[in-house]
């Protein structure tokens, strides 16, 4: 579950994070639970990462697609007072494009600081978050330089315009905690009993366990820039940033 299924409903975000539209059955249909697909495109969150929006369109009928409730299985959360299509139907679905891209955009570009940081400054991270082209990511750094935060966002942009790959595997639990340095949180929140682990690789730079959505590589990532640095605490450092 969570890696090419969670329930019933195949994960083609996961297989695909450029797809946008694809045919799907209505397994599910409840206007307060949600909806339940058998094949889904929509991210439904996690890991920082806010969940697509978008649409299901069926029988000349558009449902609005405004988040995802996790549970047993996937449900989709209809924008208040749309319709809700019965179960058994065929339905064509869509992601919302702008928001998709720019959030893969945002977490490649978080990877990538999360690289440098851990590269450079020996640091883990100790919380994050991210909307469209702007996040912010949390450091235990007890010191920073005077000049971290224009040299730090050097350091990332080097690495955004150096076209790195990004790949994603799936791996057995074992064969992926063997990787050294993939748990880049200072503490490991993969579940205890997950048997499949999904390493998202920015080749050369980071490799690390990730369920998110991602560029295929860090040219598409755009300049990035570092908006501010704020101390949280004495041994943590927030560094707030956003796509340029």
């Amino acid at each position: 579950m969570g890696v090419t299924h969670h329930g019933r409903t195949e994960r083609l975000d996961l297989a695909d994070p450029t797809l946008r539209d694809w045919t799907c059955t209505v397994l599910a249909a409840d206007a307060e639970q949600g909806i339940v697909l058998d094949r889904s495109a929509f991210y439904p969150g996690g890991g920082g990462q806010p969940p697509d929006h978008g649409v299901l369109l069926w029988q000349g009928v558009q449902t609005r697609i405004t988040g995802t409730r996790k549970g047993d299985d996937l449900w989709l959360i209809p924008a208040e007072g749309d319709p809700v299509p019965p179960v058994g139907t065929q339905v064509a679905g869509a992601v919302e494009d702008t928001r998709r891209t720019l959030l893969m955009r945002t977490h490649s570009g978080l990877h990538v600081l999360c690289g440098v940081v851990f590269r450079d400054f020996g640091a883990l991270v100790t919380g994050g978050n991210m909307e469209p082209g702007e996040a912010r990511m949390d450091f235990n750094l007890p010191e920073v330089p005077a000049d971290f935060k224009a040299r730090l966002e050097e350091l990332v942009n080097t690495e955004v315009g150096a076209d790195r790959q990004v790949v994603t595997k799936v791996l057995g639990r074992d064969e992926a905690l063997a990787l050294p340095d993939i748990i880049r949180t200072q503490s490991n929140l993969i579940p205890a009993d997950e048997q499949e682990i999904r390493i998202v690789d920015i080749v050369g730079l980071d490799v690390q366990a990730d369920g998110g959505t991602h560029v295929a590589s860090t040219a598409q990532i755009g300049k990035l820039q570092v908006v501010k640095v704020e101390s949280k605490g004495k041994a943590n450092r927030r560094v707030r940033v956003r796509l340029a």
